[in-house]
């Protein structure tokens, strides 16, 4: 290999190097930002939230945990054990007595649902002490805590939290997008 095309490939991975730090960093500032509206929605210290973010589950669950844990009057620690350990979000919910009644998020009836658009569909076709009746996956779940936690830290509608969702993505970068402004 000659000496130009060995600098050129150094150069290469050296840019592909800093390009991908650069993305990691970025994605750290974004987790970040994320905990901090979590803890500020919790009102719990944000090295709780941090704590937590280290246990592997992806960072978009830890408001699940939480949501779960003070509904339940359990610790997220316990929660977050039983998760770990194989029960769903469903299966805790459904142990702790969670269901769609308690998870639901106020939407208008003109208002999109996005993702969530076959569960508000049940939402809207049962009076409201009807409920409990609905079944949620595990995403339904996840989206409707992370459109509450969302919607009320950046004090914005549930609706244009489902609508930033529908553009894919975990609920961190989700958050990241609307809270630069493009989501």
């Amino acid at each position: 290999m000659s000496t130009m095309t060995r600098t050129a490939t150094v150069a290469l991975l050296l840019t592909c190097a800093v390009g991908n730090l650069g993305a990691q960093e970025g994605s750290n500032t974004d987790q970040a930002a994320y905990f901090r509206a979590v803890a500020e929605f919790y009102r719990m210290p944000r090295s709780e939230i941090s704590i937590l973010g280290d246990s592997q589950l992806p960072p978009d669950q830890i408001p699940v945990v939480l949501f779960i844990a003070r509904r339940a009057g359990v610790s997220p620690e316990a929660i977050l054990a039983l998760h770990r350990s194989g029960d769903s979000w469903v299966e805790l919910a459904k142990r702790y007595k969670v269901g769609a009644a308690q998870l639901h998020v106020p939407l208008s009836d003109a208002a999109p649902a996005g993702p969530l658009a076959d569960v508000y569909a049940r939402y809207r076709a049962l009076p409201p002490d009807q409920w409990g009746e609905i079944e949620l996956t595990d995403r339904d779940i996840l989206t409707l805590v992370n459109v509450r936690v969302l919607a009320q830290t950046l004090k914005v509608s549930p609706a244009k939290v489902l609508a930033a969702a529908n553009g894919g993505g975990t609920f961190v970068e989700v958050y990241a997008r609307m809270i630069r402004g493009s989501g």
